[in-house]
């Protein structure tokens, strides 16, 4: 049994055969999906897909790319979606100074926002991070938001860093990095983290797994990573996912 905590099946990519995907997921043995929207578009298309599959779950933020983009309206939308009893979390939001259509500033204050918004809600917040590591754990120690906790999507960064996480009550989630050839930092981190705070994801169609890289991932192929999460910690496959499935469970609060 396996939870898939970070896909975009709301994404173009997956318009023409989006039911195919699905239940290709469902045979390789995923259970639950939490959708991510990050945009009104994607928040549209989350919340649509959730109504449609009872085992699918929404997430709804604001991309820091798009931070710019962000005005108070949407944000008060975003707070009214998070009632939907299948909504479980906020985000994803962040930082990614890899691309520049936001100052930094202002992603940096929607990003603030969004943490406000979570812990006045009590719901967990999905981080993203591109080349910002110190900035967002500046941000979240500033905005307390280990009040809430959450996850870090795609974690790339240091075991220092995932330290600093797990400290502030944060999972830390590995998607088809960590079964690449030359990414020794993941598969370090990997190797530590304890396997209470441990979540696996595909953040589909993005970043699909060995032998897969660079084709259109899809959720079936977090399997791949969970072997690979297993192989790192010298366990057995049905451990990792039991484990990384219960703690998803836990922590969006989902029966």
């Amino acid at each position: 049994m396996l939870f898939d905590t970070h896909v975009h099946l709301n994404a173009d990519q997956f318009e023409d055969d989006c039911e195919d995907v699905i239940a290709r997921a469902k045979e390789a043995g995923v259970t639950e999906m939490v959708v991510v929207g990050f945009d009104t578009k994607t928040i549209r298309k989350a919340m649509a897909l959730v109504e449609k599959y009872d085992f699918l779950y929404a997430a709804v933020g604001w991309h820091p790319v798009d931070a710019i983009d962000m005005t108070d309206e949407r944000l008060d939308w975003i707070e009214e979606l998070a009632a939907h009893p299948k909504v479980v979390a906020i985000g994803e939001t962040g930082l990614d100074y890899h691309w520049d259509k936001s100052p930094k500033d202002v992603q940096k204050e929607v990003f603030r926002k969004q943490i406000r918004l979570a812990r006045k809600l009590k719901m967990p917040i999905i981080i993203h991070n591109r080349d910002a590591d110190a900035d967002i754990v500046q941000v979240l120690n500033e905005e307390n938001a280990g009040d809430v906790g959450g996850i870090m999507h795609c974690f790339a960064g240091d075991l220092n860093m995932a330290r600093e996480c797990l400290e502030m009550n944060f999972y830390i989630s590995f998607g088809g990095p960590v079964t690449f050839k030359n990414a020794r930092l993941p598969k370090e981190v990997a190797t530590e983290v304890p396997l209470d705070r441990l979540l696996v994801e595909t953040d589909c169609p993005f970043l699909a797994p060995h032998p897969y890289r660079g084709k259109r991932n899809e959720p079936a192929y977090v399997k791949l990573v969970a072997e690979k999460i297993a192989e790192l910690k010298e366990m057995p496959y049905e451990k990792i996912t039991e484990q990384t499935r219960k703690n998803a469970l836990r922590l969006f609060a989902i029966d």
